[in-house]
């Protein structure tokens, strides 16, 4: 019965558009169906974007969740402005840069700022753009885990808008600006990120690095002998709920990647979960065997690092690849977390080791098991991207932080940190009548 509903509405589509009592032909039939096609395309992207837009709460609970609770208004505030800067940002500067007309491969040009669109305009641009602003937002929202707990909120807005204006866009130009109007130098190469490994996730793992060394540990990190001291989030529970959101969202990222409302998301969605479950579990494994205990920070993380490890390659590496992928990534996250602690890299919530270093991993398998085929040159494309996005996110970002250091101050002071940010930026608490530490 649906099938003969649907039918009728397809064949009823050309008998309006060209008049009642026209008979449907062949050709009248295609444009019906091409024009059902063209609104599902607009509709997948546009919940896509939605799913995408709703992993900020993630982000923003897995933070909050991992830090301090006299740091929760902080968080909080400053998922929230990130996106809102952000998009701001991306809309005036940002999406030209990425997506307009580019002669030499660098950049876009100005004469295709979103600012610039009228109602006469295609309309498919605004959806492209809806879904690519909640990526930027994404990448930017990445830093603020690494920066918590002694970042000045003035500064770190600062940093939200550039990053979504300049940083993240340029870098984006080169992989992904042939999507609308660009034409970049990686992509020429055949740079593969079809959801961005790399192109969000270690742009913004990168720049978590260039901050959290600019700023420095945390008061009492490290111990005078240099030993790493723990210090522990006040509400797993939080981080957990927030990474099945991220997992969540993460169907939206992938799959929504596509633009296409086909069957050829169906295997992007199984590769998303199997990646992110066993990073879950080789995560877990690998902190079990460390630790003699399972530790749920690693294991939380470890998902998180499995769904990163996957973006690239979601879409070319097969279910079983896609396994591998993102065991390597549970144990290469829980290594790597272990290792920026002893650099006195202070990072509350593992951002550079989730996004950054298993961006990067995922980026080389995405070449290394990619189902048409490896070679050199596919692996060498990759090696290149990757270090191109580690040399431009981190040296300017690393710039933009010590500018703003100089200018306006990147950090609290001693005094402020030890009350918490919550009181000293906001004048707020998250937990009134608890006692908060």
């Amino acid at each position: 019965m649906k099938k003969i509903i649907l039918t009728t509405a397809l064949l009823a589509i050309p008998a309006l558009a060209w008049g009642e009592g026209e008979a449907p032909t062949a050709l009248s039939n295609a444009d019906a169906i091409a024009l059902v096609q063209d609104h599902a395309n607009y509709l997948w992207t546009l919940v896509a974007a939605a799913l995408v837009f709703f992993m900020q709460a993630g982000f923003a609970m897995v933070e909050s969740g991992f830090t301090r609770a006299k740091s929760a208004v902080n968080i909080m505030m400053k998922n929230m402005m990130d996106f809102s800067m952000g998009s701001i940002a991306f809309w005036a500067i940002g999406f030209g840069l990425m997506f307009g007309a580019s002669s030499t491969g660098w950049f876009g040009t100005t004469d295709f700022f979103l600012s610039g669109w009228t109602p006469d305009g295609d309309p498919w641009v605004l959806a492209f753009w809806m879904f690519q602003c909640v990526f930027a937002g994404t990448a930017a929202t990445i830093v603020s885990g690494a920066m918590a707990e002694r970042t000045k909120f003035t500064s770190y807005l600062i940093y939200s808008a550039f990053l979504c204006a300049i940083i993240y866009p340029i870098f984006g130009s080169w992989a992904w600006g042939s999507l609308l109007n660009g034409n970049g130098w990686l992509e020429k190469l055949g740079f593969i990120d079809f959801a961005g490994s790399t192109v969000v996730h270690s742009v913004g793992g990168w720049a978590a690095l260039a901050g959290a060394i600019v700023l420095g540990p945390r008061i009492g990190k490290y111990g005078p002998a240099g030993e790493v001291r723990a210090i522990p989030g006040h509400n797993i529970p939080m981080a957990a709920l927030g990474v099945f959101i991220l997992w969540l969202g993460w169907f939206g990222f992938n799959p929504g990647s596509t633009t296409t409302a086909d069957k050829s998301i169906a295997m992007i969605f199984v590769n998303t979960n199997l990646a992110a479950a066993a990073g879950a579990v080789l995560a877990m494994v690998t902190s079990w065997v460390m630790f003699k205990k399972p530790d749920v920070g690693m294991t939380l993380n470890g998902a998180l690092a499995g769904l990163v490890g996957i973006t690239a390659g979601c879409a070319n590496v097969s279910p079983t690849s896609s396994i591998i992928i993102g065991a390597i990534a549970g144990v290469l996250v829980v290594l790597s977390v272990v290792t920026i602690d002893k650099m006195h890299i202070d990072d509350p919530v593992g951002a550079v080791s989730v996004h950054g270093v298993c961006g990067a991993w995922g980026t080389l398998a995405a070449g290394l098991f990619n189902m048409g085929g490896t070679t050199m040159k596919i692996m060498t494309t990759q090696l290149i991207g990757i270090g191109a996005a580690f040399v431009w996110a981190f040296g300017a970002a690393f710039i933009l932080f010590k500018t703003i250091d100089i200018v306006v101050g990147l950090r609290v002071s001693e005094e402020e940190e030890m009350q918490g940010v919550d009181i000293c930026e906001h004048g707020a608490n998250a937990y009134n009548d608890f006692q908060v530490h």
